[in-house]
């Protein structure tokens, strides 16, 4: 005779409990994911503490994960150089030759704004980092992009300094712990950075994708002026960014401005400098403490 095709624990009250605590335990996990998803949403700044206590146990392995990285990467990077070594070689000394021409005029313009300056008596460009610190984590697929620095409220650091590299703009602090912090890149989709034109200054917003790239959009509308290759750094508006920072380079244009890839990729930068904001290195605590958070960030 077939067995019944509704299977039940029989008279076991064993059976009979474990199956009513095992639906029991999985309606009430259900519940509690659904209650931290709401809280999530409503609040994203709730679980901010926790976050931050993961990110420093995790801090240490994913600096040494961050150092392997980079040994690894200059090894390729050495065995492709040997091959290529020639017509790069070539190619190197041209640019070395027309750098030192453009080094020489950069240096005799920065030597007059100096000069123009002290008679002016405005205040400097030095700013002091700071912190210094190795990035060891940052998000590749997913829609909000974010990274991990290796310093947090120990070494000084506070939500809203800008985070640069070598190259030009990583973004800013978003969260903060005690040995490490959370950066909001730039390419974030709720990122917003003013910027201008490196060459005449055209003025515009450089706005995250959240796909790697960066949307410009000019403030003056009308005649796009834009061409590929244009770079584009911060303008210093709204007391955050220090002007000067490398941004972006157009790609693609648009109808009210271009679609530019950023300078400074996080996947490629190792070291990053945490700054104080512009405001307030230039000794306004009010407007820096409101360029810490600006709107539309989380």
């Amino acid at each position: 005779m077939a067995p019944p095709s509704n299977r039940r624990s029989g008279f076991s009250k064993r059976a009979q409990y474990s199956s009513f605590f095992a639906y029991l335990a999985g309606i009430g996990g259900a519940l509690v994911g659904a209650a931290v998803l709401v809280v999530s949403l409503v609040n994203p700044g709730a679980f901010s503490g926790l976050r931050g206590v993961a990110a420093d146990a995790a801090a240490p392995a994913g600096r040494a994960v961050a150092a392997g990285r980079g040994e690894s990467s200059s090894i390729f990077g050495a065995i492709g150089g040997f091959f290529m070594s020639g017509s790069r070689n070539a190619a190197l000394e041209r640019e070395a030759e027309l750098t030192r021409v453009k080094l020489a005029e950069a240096k005799a313009l920065a030597d007059e704004n100096r000069r123009l300056k002290a008679l002016l008596g405005l205040p400097g460009d030095e700013v002091r980092p700071i912190a210094t610190a190795r990035l060891i984590a940052s998000t590749a697929s997913s829609t909000r992009r974010m990274a991990t620095i290796s310093a947090g409220g120990n070494q000084g650091v506070r939500p809203g300094m800008p985070v640069r590299s070598a190259l030009g703009l990583v973004g800013r602090v978003l969260e903060v712990s005690g040995n490490s912090s959370r950066v909001l890149l730039v390419t974030d989709s709720e990122s917003m950075v003013p910027v201008r034109r490196a060459i005449d200054g055209v003025a515009a917003f450089a706005q995250g994708r959240g796909d790697g790239t960066l949307q410009l959009r000019l403030i003056n509308l009308g005649l796009n002026p834009l061409k590929p290759g244009d770079v584009f750094v911060t303008s210093g508006s709204g007391g955050l960014y220090r002007p000067g920072f490398a941004v972006a380079v157009v790609q693609t244009l648009t109808p009210d401005g271009a679609i530019a890839r950023i300078l400074s990729d996080p996947s490629s930068s190792e070291f990053v400098v945490i700054e104080p904001a512009f405001a307030a290195s230039l000794g306004m605590p009010d407007a820096a403490a409101g360029a810490a958070a600006p709107p539309g960030g989380r």
